[in-house]
């Protein structure tokens, strides 16, 4: 197969807003290494991790090309051994770095064929989102059925996903969002009780989480906003109770004075997906969970837009002014 020398793609060479996003037609195709595989790219996905990268919260070397995920097409192999048997054409969905490009050199290890019968749209609005929400919901804190769960931003790319994974295991969800439409969305999805923290009764959403669960609080709380949720999250996760921070996206967690936890002996856990599945086992299983979720169904997914490629500065811009609901992706 005939490849071109260069490429379109988006990188940064220092940190700061969305304005240091560059759009490059004249990038070079890489070429796989031993135990990589060089992917046409079909869809990239956008995550708030890559917000971190591009605004120095997560250190990383410049000059970067952003983008942890995406699906496409294998067309090149690295030499070496070949142990997941992956073939030239074969449509695959990768977890790495540098997706936002239209080829990427890519982990095989982390690397996986796609079944037939699910969309590209469909895997890759679930994929990092959700091996995220069922490790998070299976491992670091197992939910039990009827067990009361507050999950933060239950509109967004991870929480649209969690609630439904939270609601087949049977427990009741709290879910806050921003504005009518995201709290319809989210009642939508079965939410036991949606809290809507822009209107003026949501302004103290800590005393309606108190109010619902009859004054005991959440069982768990599933925090990705951090800095403006933390101390509410705090208040309402109930004595013996756990509160799970994976994510940041208003901003870090300030520093923690552990003390604090110890009159309701609290539980803190701040997990990584890549933890989850480090192993190649462990990330077949959680994938192939995904993937049958997927077909059967159980699992739906909302797309919020698809970006071209040059327009990724203005999804990032998008993502982080809480305009979308669901998942972006950018088509290179």
């Amino acid at each position: 197969m005939s490849l071109p020398k260069t490429q379109k793609v988006v990188l940064i060479e220092k940190t700061g807003g969305p304005e240091v996003l560059q759009y490059r037609t004249d990038y070079p195709v890489p070429t796989p290494k031993e135990g990589q595989l060089l992917v046409k790219n079909h869809l990239s996905g956008i995550n708030f991790i890559d917000t971190y990268f591009r605004s120095g919260l997560y250190p990383s070397p410049k000059p970067e090309v952003l983008g942890r995920e995406a699906v496409g097409t294998i067309v090149a192999v690295g030499p070496g051994p070949n142990p997941y048997n992956f073939q030239v054409g074969d449509r695959v969905a990768w977890l790495g770095t540098g997706s936002y490009s239209e080829y990427t050199a890519v982990p095989a290890a982390k690397t996986v064929k796609i079944p037939n019968g699910i969309e590209d749209e469909k895997v890759l609005a679930s994929l990092l989102s959700g091996l995220t929400v069922l490790t998070l919901a299976k491992e670091t804190y197992p939910v039990k059925k009827g067990e009361w769960v507050l999950l933060h931003a239950a509109a967004g790319g991870a929480g649209y996903l969690m609630t439904q994974v939270l609601k087949q295991i049977g427990a009741k969800v709290i879910g806050t969002a921003g504005g009518p439409e995201k709290v319809a969305l989210v009642k939508s999805l079965g939410a036991d009780v949606v809290i809507d923290y822009r209107s003026e009764e949501g302004k103290d959403w800590v005393k309606k989480v108190k109010e619902v669960t009859g004054g005991q609080g959440v069982d768990v709380v599933y925090d990705s906003v951090a800095k403006d949720t933390w101390e509410g999250s705090l208040e309402v996760v109930k004595r013996k109770g756990t509160i799970v921070w994976f994510g940041n996206a208003s901003g870090p967690v300030p520093p923690l004075n552990l003390a604090i936890l110890s009159p309701k002996c609290v539980k803190v856990a701040r997990p990584m997906l890549f933890g989850y599945i480090q192993t190649r086992e462990e990330f077949e299983f959680y994938t192939n969970e995904l993937f049958n979720l997927l077909k059967s169904g159980q699992l739906k997914v909302r797309i919020h837009k698809i970006y071209p490629l040059a327009e990724a500065a203005q999804a990032q811009s998008d993502l982080e002014a809480r305009k979308t609901t669901g998942k972006l992706l950018l088509r290179p």
